[in-house]
């Protein structure tokens, strides 16, 4: 086994080298046991309702348990982390084709799966022109593998809805696997993390507090303007905050790129949130899937995270690379 593929999988040493990494970790560990507390004390205080309390302990209780499941590939190593973020978009593939329908039509269900898996081995190997290739291979084999079953009617649906849930739960989470492959992966991705669940907390906190006119009630009868404008104010001064840290000495931590990114994290983030609240009511129904007991699904769960993964990593790999010091072809040796 090469030193190179050893380091990615078995050195957990440099875990915490980056001090971002460590002020993350223990800061997530500090809410996940203040949380349950403010709650409550929100409650006995009469800021909440008990309809309230209930929704925030459900979500509170389903961080708990899918916090440590993000952190502890990410500090484990970059190997873990593509192998987790593998393994979530192929579970998320099948909550979507199962509430559309779509794990009917096998042979196409089986290779989108087949394509999920080599931009995971393609993200392992670090090897950047095979992982480019694979999604208009993928969709080109959807389309051709589609014909087969000698069924015009619904030749359209069944290829577009098969490509749509490959670009979403395959290529999409792809680029955030991908991300690993750069040497600086832990806090990048940990403020990626970070900063897409914070923005949907702060459009709650802005839309409670200063929402009142509605964005697009139809789709989403809760989203205000004042929680959509707000959520971008504060998820982009904390990007810009944070990210002064975890960029430090490169391009990325001028003033101009981190306010770019901190927009561009709270308008993807709130628009992948969006997007799947209108998948839900096209398809009528309330979650995605029961993945997480009483909240949903993963797709529900990481929504937000689905249009910001790749419009991140883009932003990142044009103005500074990804993984361009790091040694490529770590599984083929090519």
């Amino acid at each position: 086994m090469s030193r190179a593929l050893t380091e990615r999988f078995f050195d957990a040493s440099h875990a915490f080298d980056h001090t971002v990494t460590l002020v993350i970790s223990i800061g997530l560990a500090a809410i996940l046991v203040i949380c349950p507390v403010l709650i409550s004390q929100l409650f006995k205080r009469g800021m909440i309702d008990a309809t309230l309390r209930s929704e925030l302990m459900l979500r509170y209780k389903s961080w708990l348990v899918l916090t440590p499941l993000i952190v502890v590939p990410i500090l484990l190593g970059d190997g873990w982390t593509i192998l987790a973020i593998g393994l979530m978009s192929l579970l998320c593939y099948r909550e979507f084709a199962r509430a559309t329908g779509l794990f009917r039509e096998k042979m196409v269900s089986l290779f989108v799966a087949i394509g999920i898996v080599l931009l995971t081995f393609a993200s392992l190997d670090g090897w950047y022109h095979l992982f480019v290739a694979i999604s208009p291979l993928t969709i080109g084999a959807i389309a051709m593998i589609a014909i087969l079953r000698d069924h015009p009617q619904g030749y359209i649906q069944r290829v577009a809805l098969a490509v749509f849930a490959f670009v979403l739960c395959g290529v999409c989470l792809g680029h955030l696997g991908y991300l690993a492959n750069d040497r600086n992966y832990r806090p990048i991705l940990l403020l990626v993390f970070m900063s897409v669940e914070l923005n949907d907390v702060f459009a709650f906190i802005a839309g409670k507090s200063v929402g009142k006119r509605k964005l697009i009630p139809n789709t989403s009868p809760n989203k205000t303007i004042g929680g959509a404008l707000g959520a971008l104010v504060m998820t982009t001064l904390l990007v810009f905050v944070v990210g002064q840290f975890v960029f430090q000495g490169t391009v990325l931590a001028s003033a101009k790129h981190l306010i770019a990114m901190g927009i561009l994290t709270s308008m993807t983030g709130q628009f992948g949130d969006l997007m799947l609240s209108s998948i839900k009511r096209d398809l009528g129904i309330k979650d995605m899937a029961a993945t997480i007991p009483g909240h949903g699904g993963l797709l529900d769960r990481f929504d937000s995270i689905l249009l910001a993964s790749p419009a991140l990593f883009h932003y990142i790999n044009y103005f500074e690379g990804v993984g361009v010091d790091r040694l490529p072809h770590v599984l083929t040796g090519g």
